[in-house]
């Protein structure tokens, strides 16, 4: 389960993890070697919107995080998620509505501080904090997380977006078009055929099932990414809606492995 920040986190960030560069390695193979595994992807982003669910949905007094983004994603030495940088936080007093106009100088704040690419449009606007804001910003994470694309690269331009690059390809027959490559060699693993391996057909249709299971696992992860980061509010779900998707996500997943 994830939790909020802690002190001494050794691993370093999900950013760090995904766009590993040369001097955060000692050598090419450390290099090649810092990677995240579907399971392992899967498990920080249960734990990521298990730490946003607690803030909106649990916690005394609901909380918009209002940064959600890799490098506020710590990972612990068992590649555990906590969720930190409370800096531009806010509490939501407004219960009825669960959100509060953004004054001038929040505004100024998220647009100087902020990161661009995963704050939600509305807020780009003078909109209002709410956590419909964060479910827009864990929308972009899951999509980073899953195509190693960050939504600022320069291919996003144009009127494309990681959002729409995304919704194009969100279907298990297009989605290795854009999951991230070094996830793709997952989807042909060999895995226990005890029983049937001696029947060359029978390996081959179990393979090609194996393979459909994990292109679907890939697109509704991608699809959950697309409608949290839908430009409209109104068309996210709820942070105790995502946590429930992305849970059941992980189960299948874990459900074929085993």
């Amino acid at each position: 389960m994830a939790t909020l920040f802690l002190s001494g986190l050794t691993n370093s960030s999900l950013e760090n993890w995904l766009h590993p560069v040369i001097s955060d390695t000692n050598n090419d193979d450390q290099l090649q070697e810092k990677n995240l595994n579907l399971e392992r992807r899967l498990s920080i982003a249960v734990d990521v919107v298990a730490a946003l669910n607690y803030l909106h949905h649990d916690s005394e007094s609901p909380i918009a995080h209002c940064d959600v983004k890799p490098s506020n994603v710590l990972l612990d030495d068992d590649l555990t998620a906590h969720v930190g940088d409370f800096g531009l936080a806010k509490f939501l007093l407004n219960h009825s509505s669960s959100s509060r106009q953004l004054n001038e100088q929040d505004a100024s704040s998220i647009a100087i501080k902020g990161s661009i690419g995963y704050v939600s449009p509305e807020y780009g606007m003078g909109g209002e904090v709410s956590p419909d804001g964060d479910v827009y910003s864990y929308g972009i994470l899951l999509l980073e997380m899953f195509t190693r694309k960050m939504p600022t690269d320069d291919m996003f331009k144009d009127g494309l977006n990681i959002h729409n690059f995304s919704k194009m390809h969100e279907l298990p027959e297009r989605v290795e078009e854009v999951i991230d490559s070094r996830l793709l060699s997952e989807l042909s693993e060999d895995h226990d055929d005890t029983g049937i391996s001696y029947y060359n057909i029978l390996r081959d249709e179990r393979r090609d099932i194996y393979r459909n299971k994990m292109r679907q696992i890939l697109a509704s992860i991608i699809q959950i990414g697309v409608k949290c980061s839908s430009e409209l509010p109104s068309d996210r779900n709820k942070m105790n809606e995502v946590v429930v998707n992305v849970h059941a996500v992980k189960s299948q997943f874990l459900g074929i492995r085993s």
